[in-house]
């Protein structure tokens, strides 16, 4: 079994908290495990701050990037996790639009939406985590859409 920890250059830096994303192959099979992704951009600052709609996507712009680094696309993605602070019934169309889009050419992944009272800081309205699987013997290249 093979482990890689890799923070991207593109996402904030948390190294002293957690590693942004961890791949272990073992057989071939190459999982990534994503840690939640929020609406910031690379320096921390809040993306849309106030905004659900601008926190997610900025959060699924993060993921993107944390497949890429693994070499992994949205296509591999197996499982996520979606925390949402004060989580309302009509908070679901928003996230929903995000899911639809970024996961359009695939089936969509296993999901769990989970109203949360609070994240890591107090702007932060949305953090979605990602488990993704691929082949590592294959030639994987991401598409450009991460």
């Amino acid at each position: 079994m093979h482990k890689v920890f890799i923070n991207p250059e593109a996402l904030p830096d948390w190294k002293e908290f957690f590693t942004q994303v961890v791949t272990v192959e073992n057989h071939g099979v190459k999982t990534v495990h994503i840690s939640g992704q929020v609406g910031v951009d690379s320096q921390q600052n809040v993306v849309g701050a106030g905004d659900l709609a601008a926190q997610t996507e900025q959060a699924f712009a993060n993921l993107a990037t944390a497949l890429v680094s693994a070499g992994a696309t949205f296509a591999d993605v197996v499982k996520i996790n979606i925390y949402v602070v004060r989580y309302k019934y009509e908070d679901a169309a928003v996230i929903g639009e995000m899911i639809r889009r970024h996961f359009s050419a695939s089936p969509p992944p296993a999901c769990s939406l989970i109203g949360v009272q609070s994240l890591a800081r107090e702007e932060f309205l949305i953090e979605i985590e990602a488990t993704a699987v691929s082949d590592s013997r294959a030639d994987h290249q991401p598409s450009p859409r991460g």
